[in-house]
């Protein structure tokens, strides 16, 4: 082989099963990217995202140094500045905004992105502190907010998040959630296909609960549909099946506190209460009850079908109950907390908060120092005191990953100045008045704090980049450090100067003491370290004010008599009416992973699903055409018929809408589809944490010229 030819091995950072690569280089030219075999915890594995890595490496749309936008907006006119002025100009802006009107009056928001980025993830919380707003959002309030809350609730930590043990357990019962489309979710899989096959190899069952048959329930022993966002009767009636037979198998119940008084508040909802609101007969209810609470590990799992809901928290609540009751919480095979390298829980970290203060207009509650961004719009419309008048972008792009974005996209057009930090000009940053783009991953140290903490098996692996970064380009950490010190200057504030991504983890692993590993042990893992399975160890670790599990939370108790109200008053619907999910497809990544050839080729996957039956009640056929009315806005965009969604269902995958003017995105705009978020509502939340409704939504679908 040529002697300038070398191999890099790295995890892929693009979703979160962070699967081990093995990437072949000649100089600056990527070769070839496969799976790495000697990675002890992908085994070899990866998905069709991974060997995209090169595709947004190389890709002519990727910004690469600073780029200002000039004249007219409606020219969509820009130029490429030097970083040094670009960094002043963005300070400058920023700093006179909060000058003259507060704190508050600059917003930034950070998308999903910038988990997945370790330079990015630490900055973030830098730039936070020196900008002092009350307006901040993520992604989060888009996706697993729901059970951030449940764990900070029950257990005095919101990253205390339990995780099946998916290699352990004999019964997988798994709620709205996709793992073999999503790689996880909340639960660091990789492979996750052959882990569930291993699961019925060993004589064990996979039941699927979701109003479509997805990817994964057709790898499942079961599939049951389910009408969107009543997920919560199910769990009830589960939960009141074992009470009632007297199936319970509590462990360490000294440390439960309320449990009688949780049994209490959810013990209407029988059975059959359940199977008039679920669609699920009585008898699999109480079947998948007893089964579940018989074998001898199982596991309850709800994702984003479960938390992108009107009752998002609740769900959460119930799948930790599920758990409780039938002792499988912190026991192998059932739902533990990982162990990670660097911790993310325990002393020095912090646990969180809820509803210190809440939003402006709306008043929905802060969690963790974060407003839903379902309020994101009405605060940069809404004139007064706090008014967002200027906004950062970090890795995101809200347009079409957050509720009402056709408001938002009025909204960001109002902003006295915009500074994105983003990789490509896209539906949100062609606001933009300012792009900073940091240089490829590749070319970044990376260390996946989070997915580590989040895995089904303690691991941990550090990345160097793969290339120094040009001269001409930054890194993430760079940008940061040098946008917060020029904002520290000007608005009179100490800050703490962001230090290189190795510097950071170094500076992490000397203090944590969970393992003894240190920075030249992980440089001299090149395929990751096994730290082995999970252990119990949630009971031990419990952040509460009295070191036990809180069963009733109070706002949870209060919202069961939302839930109850929603289920009597079911309105009948009309001949065109539906309820719309989203979907996620194992090519794709949210928004930003369209501008790869190797992702977007291929059969088109932005139709919108419907039932056989429910096309013909309608008069449609197949590949027709048709609007779709929501109460938030409406599209357009072809059928396709499949046997694969409920009756009264429909589905359209969520990302795509990359036909707004000014956009950069070129195979993006050519397979552009429609925005999910052209049709959500903004005012439509889970009540106790504000998380967006997404699934679930009332549409009326209507053939084209009718």
């Amino acid at each position: 082989m040529d002697d300038t030819i070398r191999t890099v091995y790295r995890a892929c950072n693009l979703c979160e099963a962070i699967c081990g690569l093995e990437i072949k280089v000649d100089g600056p030219k990527i070769l070839s990217i496969r799976g790495d075999e000697a990675d002890p915890f992908s085994r070899g594995h990866i998905c069709p995202k991974a060997v995209a890595l090169q595709d947004v490496h190389e890709d002519p749309n990727r910004l690469r140094r600073p780029m200002q936008r000039v004249g007219d907006p409606a020219e969509n006119r820009w130029r490429e500045i030097p970083w040094d002025e670009a960094f002043d100009i963005a300070a400058e802006r920023l700093a006179a905004l909060q000058l003259r009107h507060g704190n508050n009056a600059v917003g930034f928001y950070a998308g999903n992105p910038s988990v997945h980025n370790i330079g990015t993830l630490l900055s973030v919380t830098q730039l936070a502190r020196v900008l002092k707003t009350r307006n901040a959002f993520s992604a989060t309030s888009v996706d697993q907010l729901p059970q951030q809350l449940t764990s900070l609730l029950m257990f005095g930590h919101q990253l205390m998040i339990p995780i099946p043990d998916i290699d352990r357990t004999d019964y997988f019962l798994i709620l709205g959630g996709n793992p073999v489309a999503s790689n996880g979710s909340l639960m660091t899989v990789p492979d996750v296909t052959t882990r569930l096959a291993d699961i019925r190899k060993r004589g064990g069952k996979v039941v699927v609960i979701d109003p479509r048959r997805t990817e994964t329930a057709a790898v499942a022993n079961e599939h049951h549909f389910i009408r969107p966002a009543t997920d919560a009767a199910l769990l009830m009636a589960m939960i009141n099946t074992m009470n009632a037979e007297n199936l319970f198998r509590l462990t360490h119940p000294e440390q439960l506190n309320g449990l009688d008084t949780a049994l209490a508040a959810i013990a209407a909802i029988t059975p059959e209460v359940a199977a008039r609101t679920t669609g699920i007969d009585a008898g699999t209810i109480r079947r998948i009850a007893r089964e579940f609470a018989a074998a001898p590990a199982a596991v309850c799992y709800g994702r984003v079908g479960t938390t992108l809901q009107s009752f998002g928290t609740l769900n959460q609540w119930l799948v930790q109950l599920v758990n409780i009751v039938t002792g499988n919480l912190d026991r192998e095979g059932g739902a533990m907390p990982t162990n990670p390298l660097i911790p993310i829980t325990g002393p020095g970290t912090r646990p969180g908060h809820h509803a210190r203060w809440r939003s402006r207009v709306s008043g929905l509650p802060e969690s963790g120092g974060e407003l839903p961004v379902a309020v994101l719009a009405e605060e940069i419309l809404t004139p007064g005191d706090g008014q967002i008048r200027g906004m950062i972008t970090v890795c995101g792009n809200p347009v079409l990953s957050t509720p009402d974005g056709r408001r938002l996209d009025e909204a960001l057009t109002s902003l006295d100045f915009m500074l994105s930090i983003d990789i490509y000009l896209n539906e949100t940053t062609r606001h933009a008045d300012l792009i900073l783009p940091p240089t490829s991953s590749l070319n970044h140290d990376h260390y996946d704090l989070i997915f580590n903490a989040f895995a089904v098996r303690n691991v941990a692996r550090f990345n160097a980049g793969m290339w120094e970064r040009p001269s001409d380009e930054r890194y993430d950490w760079e940008i940061f450090r040098e946008l917060c010190a020029r904002l520290a200057v000007r608005l009179e504030r100490d800050h703490k100067p962001v230090q290189p991504t190795a510097t950071v983890i170094e500076g992490m692993l000397s203090q944590a003491d969970a393992h003894d590993i240190s920075m030249a042990a992980l440089n001299d893992a090149p395929h990751g370290i096994d730290l082995g399975p999970l252990r119990p160890s949630l009971f031990q670790r419990l952040e509460t004010p009295d070191g036990k599990i809180d069963c009733a939370p109070p706002a949870l108790l209060a919202d069961i008599a939302r839930f109850k109200a929603r289920i009597e008053s079911a309105p009948d619907r009309g001949a065109r009416s539906f309820t719309l999910i989203g979907r996620r497809h194992l090519r794709s990544n949210n928004s930003w992973m369209h501008n790869s050839h190797r992702l977007i080729k291929g059969k088109a996957r932005n139709q919108l699903m419907m039932n056989p039956d429910d096309l013909a009640s309608l008069g449609l056929i197949d590949g027709q055409t048709v609007e779709v009315r929501a109460r938030a806005g409406s599209v357009r965009i072809a059928v396709e018929a499949t046997d694969t969604l409920m009756h009264g269902v429909v589905s359209l995958p969520h990302g795509f809408g990359h036909n707004r003017a000014g956009t950069r995105l070129g195979l993006a705009e050519q397979n552009a589809g429609v925005s999910y978020n052209d049709l959500t509502d903004a005012t439509a939340v889970d009540a106790v944490s504000g998380n967006a409704a997404l699934n679930g939504i009332a549409v009326e679908v209507i053939a084209i010229g009718r």
